[in-house]
């Protein structure tokens, strides 16, 4: 029972240390594409870490006209009804709910906004930790150049939390490989 008990906390250990190193350099050093204009920019939803202001930012310096918010957040979230009310002369704001409310679904309306509209590129900002995820989902669903931002900030977790960070995104990107194209 005793040796049982060592390979088994050797074995979680070595799953641990592997699960952090790979989450290292698949998410953390995730590749991130210059800003350049594009026909809309999405932002996924999240939390409220900066991304919409940064995609208004964007927006401001000439990236894109159009502005595409993922309203995940239901009709109480007041900073997001705030986002989703914004008026400005350089850009046009469209909000969102996801039909399913997850990666998948912003895809996939994306997919239809520029079915409709014509976009053939796109700039999808999220957190640095879903870049690759993203990526991979939105190639999925969309024709046309993706260009991927993370949100411009640090992230100060602890190690239980960045492992859980990278073994969520792991699952989450074999639960899109397994379904596939949109």
């Amino acid at each position: 029972m005793r040796r049982a008990t060592t390979v088994l906390v050797g074995a979680m250990s070595a799953l641990v240390v592997v699960v952090g190193v790979v989450g290292f350099f698949v998410y953390t050093k995730a590749r991130v594409d210059p800003v350049k204009p594009v026909d809309a920019i999405v932002v996924l939803g999240g939390g409220h870490d900066g991304r919409e202001e940064y995609a208004m930012e964007l927006a401001r310096l000439g990236v894109s006209k159009n502005l595409v918010l993922s309203n995940a957040y239901g009709t109480g979230d007041k900073r997001m009804a705030a986002y989703c009310a914004t008026k400005d002369p350089w850009f046009t704001v469209t909000c969102v709910s996801p039909v399913p409310a997850t990666t998948r679904g912003e895809a996939q309306f994306t997919r239809e906004l520029a079915e409709q509209t014509g976009w053939h590129s796109i700039l999808v900002i999220s957190w640095r930790y879903h870049l690759p995820r993203a990526r991979y989902i939105f190639s999925q669903c969309f024709d046309g150049e993706i260009v991927m931002r993370p949100v411009p900030r640090e992230y100060t977790f602890s190690l239980a939390e960045w492992e859980y960070t990278y073994l969520y995104q792991t699952v989450g990107f074999i639960k899109a490989v397994v379904q596939g194209a949109c």
